[in-house]
């Protein structure tokens, strides 16, 4: 189990920058802002939170 767990970190090459319930908000490597998951609400949620606190990023 730890192995298959450690291999998922390596092979991920984003940063997580925040969580909105089941949603994660994540930037890639290659500058990329990408909204993973969630439910609807989340993800409005999410929307919400970068209109306010990261506008330069597009979801």
């Amino acid at each position: 189990m730890k192995l298959n767990l450690l291999a998922r970190l390596k092979l991920d090459d984003s940063e997580l920058i925040a969580t909105f319930g089941s949603a994660r908000l994540v930037k890639k490597l290659s500058g990329k802002v990408e909204l993973i998951g969630g439910t609807a609400d989340d993800r409005a949620e999410a929307r919400e939170w970068t209109s306010l606190f990261l506008h330069e990023a597009r979801v």
